[in-house]
């Protein structure tokens, strides 16, 4: 078992010209903790981002949705777990992944940023052990086209794909919270 999880930091960019692009996947899934376990995310400037806590069974959790732009995503984290001296092992951070197919999911810990300017971030201010919940946006194929890709909105179809990975991420929550994150990763990466 590992330590349950107390902070699940989704990543995306603030302000409404981003709420449906690819790089706003992170916020989508702790959008939709808070819909499903009544959260309502609140601004929190001392913290740099919108924050809430939800109550999933017998366990508290805090949501994070930094409003600092992604490639500055880890002031706010970082910030947010000092105040509440959560360590970085109970931090979970929700993520676009340009690496893995549209709809794809990987819970895992550590590992490096892969170019992934929020994950750049984060790793400047927390280093590398926190743990990451991995949505597959796929690539575009071409590196210099990654900007666009990632600053525009999926298809229908693969925004449907995404979504349907936050739903099954979110329908696992209950063993993220409790450290049972291996049975959890069994669930999530099954087919």
């Amino acid at each position: 078992m590992a330590e349950p999880i107390r902070l699940i930091v989704g990543l995306g960019n603030p302000g409404a010209q981003y709420d449906k692009t690819r790089h706003n996947a992170g916020f989508w899934f702790v959008e939709e903790l808070a819909r499903r376990y009544s959260g309502q995310f609140l601004t929190e400037k001392r913290f740099s981002g919108e924050a809430c806590r939800i109550q999933i069974g017998s366990e508290s959790v805090w949501l994070l949705k930094p409003m600092t732009f992604m490639n500055r995503s880890g002031l706010a984290t970082r910030q947010f777990a000092d105040f509440y001296r959560i360590p970085v092992q109970q931090i979970l951070v929700a993520h676009d992944e340009l690496d893995l197919p549209v709809g794809d999911l990987r819970l895992k810990l550590a590992g490096g940023h892969g170019g992934h300017n929020g994950l750049r971030d984060l790793h400047a201010h927390l280093g590398a052990d926190y743990w990451r919940l991995r949505l597959g946006i796929a690539h575009p194929g071409d590196r210099n086209k990654v900007v666009d890709y990632v600053l525009s909105p999926p298809t229908r179809d693969e925004e449907i794909a995404i979504r349907l990975a936050v739903d099954k991420a979110a329908d696992q929550i209950a063993l993220v919270l409790a450290g049972d994150l291996q049975k959890a990763m069994n669930e999530l990466h099954r087919k």
